[in-house]
């Protein structure tokens, strides 16, 4: 990930900061995701929010359930819905990984970054999560600030 920042193709479309305060991500994948033109369009255009959505294994597929991708203007008659449901696609190993993960683990699956890669083409980064309890938050939040509160110390020199 280096040298994706020179990369021209290389653009993050909408990032989910929130995710890694509401959970513990455990580990993250990176998929595809099944798109029509309109929402590609609306993509170039930075025009989505990935916050409220969860990923979800459903008969055997990873659907992302609740992401938004604005309509695309020049698209008045062949549009998109705004919030339908977008299959993602990972192999069958990592699949079966993930209904595991979910159903015998209790764990969930949160959209982290969508972003276009080197190569031009849509993925996303969804992380494998528990959710916090609020004293979890409360300690996440302390170390933040001790952090803060170190460098700001050895930067002053006091």
């Amino acid at each position: 990930m280096a040298n994706a920042k020179s990369d021209p193709n290389y653009k993050i479309i909408a990032e989910n900061r929130r995710a890694r305060y509401d959970y513990a991500i455990e580990d993250d994948l990176e998929c595809g995701i099944m798109l029509q033109g309109s929402e590609v369009k609306s993509l170039r255009q930075n025009s989505s929010n990935i916050a409220e959505s969860y990923a979800s294994v459903e008969d055997g597929e990873l659907w992302l359930i609740n992401s938004y991708i604005a309509p695309y203007e020049q698209a008045k008659t062949w549009g998109h819905e705004e919030r339908r449901k977008r299959k993602l696609l990972v192999s069958r190993k990592e699949l079966s990984r993930l209904w595991n993960a979910t159903q015998r683990q209790g764990m969930t699956l949160v959209p982290l970054v969508m972003y276009f890669n080197h190569k031009g083409v849509v993925k996303l980064k969804i992380g494998i999560a528990k959710g916090k309890k609020n004293q979890d938050k409360r300690e996440t939040e302390a170390k933040r600030d001790w952090q803060r509160q170190k460098a700001r110390l050895l930067r002053h020199g006091d």
